[in-house]
């Protein structure tokens, strides 16, 4: 029967040491890391964080969004305390880091598998994260044109004043929402004054709301209407059709729909991927 103690799972030794952030982030402690690992001296283990840092950058990521610098603090005795120096490293780090290390350490093949198999899967999820934010920049963009050209129509309908838009308004929303107006349709998202619904809906909410505005639209448009009264009563029987569809096709009902992240945090991340995506092809 042997001695040796059982190795334990990559499972249990690396989501023990798991850290969550105040905004609900996941790290590891660079020092918890190296423990697990076995690295007694954490001198050597500093020389894995340089040649993972080095491969973070090579791969085309920020250094800086994957190791963060942080400040720990240890017991020295008697109650008194020292600061030492930490890094915050990401699941990606972790991964980096691993395939970096010593190779015949027990957890390093098994963290070698556990992470690769971790980041996949985060991969997968921030692509799909991905794919949904292009959608709503892209359909948020498209409500934008076409609330205008909506607007000029209504106008046009007989709807002149701020007031009788806003009216007009809530009538394409009480339909589409199923009685819920603009206020309701904010109150329930649970926004500030300051921020605009259509900024805070994802695609399939988007689209719904797309469809009621182009539709009311042509409705307008074809019906050749002339009383703020017509126009309002149209856009409310739109809205409606709109959600009638919904319920026929057995889909979630806008106002079930979750509040989504504020498009404007989107476009920015676009933009930093977008400009990264240059920077690779250019070091090619």
């Amino acid at each position: 029967m042997s001695n040796q103690l059982p190795v334990p799972s990559a499972n249990s030794a690396f989501e023990r040491i798991k850290r969550t952030g105040k905004t609900g982030n996941e790290f590891w402690s660079a020092r918890e890391l190296a423990r697990v690992l076995e690295y007694s001296n954490f001198r050597n283990f500093v020389m894995v964080l340089a040649k993972a840092r080095e491969a973070c950058s090579n791969s085309g990521h920020s250094v800086a969004d994957h190791f963060v610098d942080i400040d720990d603090m240890v017991g020295i005795g008697s109650g008194a305390q020292r600061e030492i120096e930490d890094w915050a490293l990401s699941r990606y780090a972790c991964y980096l880091v691993i395939q970096n290390a010593d190779p015949s350490k027990p957890l390093v093949a098994l963290g070698q598998t556990y992470f690769a198999v971790q980041t996949r899967k985060q991969e997968l999820s921030e692509s799909e994260a991905q794919v949904e934010g292009q959608k709503r920049l892209m359909l948020r963009q498209e409500m934008k044109k076409h609330n205008k050209n909506l607007a000029g129509t209504a106008r046009q309908a007989g709807v002149i004043q701020p007031v009788d838009y806003a009216v007009f308004m809530d009538h394409g929303y009480r339909g589409l929402y199923g009685g819920l107006g603009t206020r309701d349709v904010h109150r329930r998202k649970g926004l500030k004054r300051s921020e605009h619904i259509l900024d805070h809906m994802g695609s399939t909410e988007l689209a719904a709301n797309l469809f009621r505005t182009t539709q009311a639209e042509d409705k307008l448009r074809r019906e050749n209407v002339h009383s703020k009264q017509d126009a309002n009563r149209i856009h409310g029987e739109v809205g409606r059709k709109v959600r009638q569809t919904i319920r026929e096709l057995n889909g979630t009902m806008p106002e079930n729909l979750p509040t989504a992240e504020n498009i404007k945090k989107v476009e920015s991340r676009e933009r930093k991927r977008l400009k990264m995506e240059r920077i690779k092809a250019q070091n090619k």
